[in-house]
């Protein structure tokens, strides 16, 4: 395993969040810890305004979810932070359902109705100010025995802000009740209302959920309660202790899965994958790191059992 370049500290950003006092919305701003941010790259020619998106049917309509300029280097200023169950109900539409980023294996909408049975909506499309990052331990690979942890490739995506990045990505529509379940299913991960664009440049008329990087200790804090034996239950169980990391590679078969799904939806989708998506080291594109350490990941077959599954 090679030796992770080092990275920066993190800094401390502000994000708008919302709590709830006697059942009113509040709007506010808290510190919270972002990875520092990469050099700008080149982004596709689009020309579209700057888009502030309000719901005036839901609680949203007071949280500005400000995106920059299309092709510009800025990432996006402010963003909500969804919490819990109550906080998702703000992207709920009037037919009941609210929209969904995926960014890694849920390009493949096969993948993605293995997960949510009645989405609707498939489709293709743009989220600027973010970048993807192999930098958390996933526990679902050790329960499904695809971890390596003897040479660290244990790693599932996220994403993370960062200046003049944007990704290509897919969006859809799940039914509200699914949400406590999504919750619990991603819960290592900081959830984040962003408004995401068409392929023409054109920004979506609604918010979409998208799974950010979070932080240890807001997960041990916020999700865990501060409770070792929940932890113990999520985590420690596989011999995790800590789910954040600069030091990890990919989970082989999932990389294999990510970069097949990618593949599928098209030769832009694809080389977007291959240069935004990066590393724990932040530094090694995926395109580097499969021509390099990861060698030989592209031909190699997933267990029979979860050919289905990570087939892209």
């Amino acid at each position: 395993m090679q030796a992770s370049a080092p990275l920066r500290p993190f800094v401390t950003s502000s994000i708008t969040v919302r709590s709830r006092s006697n059942g009113r919305l509040i709007l506010s701003s808290r510190p919270c810890l972002l990875p520092p941010l990469c050099p700008p790259v080149r982004s596709p020619p689009v020309a579209a305004p700057p888009y502030l998106s309000r719901r005036a049917h839901s609680p949203l309509r007071d949280v500005a979810v400000l995106m920059a300029y299309p092709g510009s280097s800025s990432t996006p200023a402010s963003l909500a932070e969804l919490h819990d169950a109550p906080d998702f109900d703000a992207l709920v539409d009037p037919d009941g359902y609210l929209s969904v980023v995926g960014f890694g294996s849920l390009l493949s909408e096969r993948s993605a109705r293995s997960t949510f049975p009645d989405l609707k909506n498939f489709r293709v499309a743009v989220l600027r100010g973010f970048r993807r990052v192999f930098a958390h331990v996933a526990p679902i690979f050790f329960e499904r025995g695809i971890a390596n942890e003897e040479t660290g490739e244990v790693s599932s995506l996220s994403v993370e802000p960062c200046e003049g990045e944007f990704l290509i990505v897919t969006v859809f529509e799940i039914k509200s009740e699914e949400v406590p379940a999504f919750i619990e299913r991603e819960n290592e991960f900081r959830f984040l209302a962003v408004v995401p664009e068409g392929l023409d440049g054109i920004p979506f008329t609604s918010p979409a959920v998208v799974c950010a990087r979070y932080s240890d200790e807001e997960y041990f804090q916020i999700r865990c309660k501060g409770n070792k034996d929940i932890f113990f239950q999520h985590y420690g169980r596989y011999n995790i202790q800590k789910i954040w990391r600069d030091d990890i590679l990919p989970c082989r078969i999932y990389l294999r899965h990510c970069v097949l799904a990618a593949r599928n939806l098209g030769e832009a989708a694809y080389e977007n994958f291959l240069d935004h998506t990066f590393i724990s080291d932040r530094k090694t594109s995926i395109r580097q790191y499969l021509t390099s350490t990861g060698s030989g990941i592209m031909e190699e077959e997933p267990p029979k059992s979860l050919r289905y599954r990570y087939g892209g």
